[in-house]
């Protein structure tokens, strides 16, 4: 439905997240649920999902890869066996552990890094400035008075997230342009057809040698010799 790239990369996130389940117990994502079981529980909250699409940072990750960069995230996703513990879970809360983490990504993936995280921060801050508006309160009449109450608003963000929404944070943010996929380039467009060719080709082949043996099989057996042998005798 996302095409096959975004596809294959979403299965492969998922086989991570089902990773980091089973080593710790708890699958990833934990405090966005506890905060929306919280948020139930307070009265008049609104709760609000303000993240960007899936879709569309997966469409613009991977169209940001080259295609080398694409194997190579591909083949650290599918082999990832890491044993993860509470304790390398804690360390990564530390500001300096993470911030190396996260230069390690920016050095190794700098594209990838933009989209994921640098262009979720911006949307993310733009989410919160938007949330966090002044409430303005009812008129009895035209004529009265413009009232306003400070909208009382709890964000909650990976910590990966937090630096950059500060630092975005007094910015006049534009979204437009992080949120359009941009279209494929000719060689991605050459790659999918050769791709699709050699798939159906192969496949094609692969019925033709399976039907061929088929009906050697068939024909070699001897009801199948009898039949046809009466059949010729059968006169013109």
């Amino acid at each position: 439905q996302n095409g096959v790239m975004s596809g294959l990369m979403q299965m492969l996130l998922l086989k991570v997240s089902a990773h980091i389940t089973e080593q710790l117990g708890m699958a990833p994502g934990g405090e966005f649920r506890e905060a929306f079981k919280e948020a139930s529980k307070v009265p008049f909250c609104k709760f609000h999902l303000g993240d960007r699409p899936i879709p569309v940072t997966f469409k613009r990750a991977i169209a940001a890869l080259s295609f080398w960069q694409k194997v190579k995230l591909g083949w650290g996703l599918c082999f990832l066996s890491d044993p993860i513990s509470k304790d390398d879970v804690e360390k990564c809360k530390q500001k300096d552990l993470l911030e190396q983490m996260m230069a390690e990504m920016i050095g190794e993936f700098p594209d990838l890094h933009r989209t994921i995280v640098s262009e979720r921060d911006i949307y993310l801050t733009y989410m919160l400035k938007q949330a966090a508006k002044q409430i303005e309160l009812p008129r009895a009449s035209e004529s009265e008075p413009r009232r306003y109450i400070p909208a009382v608003v709890v964000g909650v963000v990976g910590m990966g997230h937090v630096p950059g929404i500060e630092k975005n944070w007094n910015s006049d943010l534009r979204i437009q342009e992080i949120m359009s996929v941009p279209p494929p380039s000719a060689s991605s467009k050459i790659f999918k057809f050769v791709l699709k060719a050699t798939f159906f080709g192969l496949l094609g082949y692969g019925c033709y040698r399976i039907g061929h043996r088929t009906v050697q099989f068939v024909l070699s057996m001897p009801a199948a010799q009898s039949y046809l042998q009466r059949l010729a005798e059968v006169p013109q």
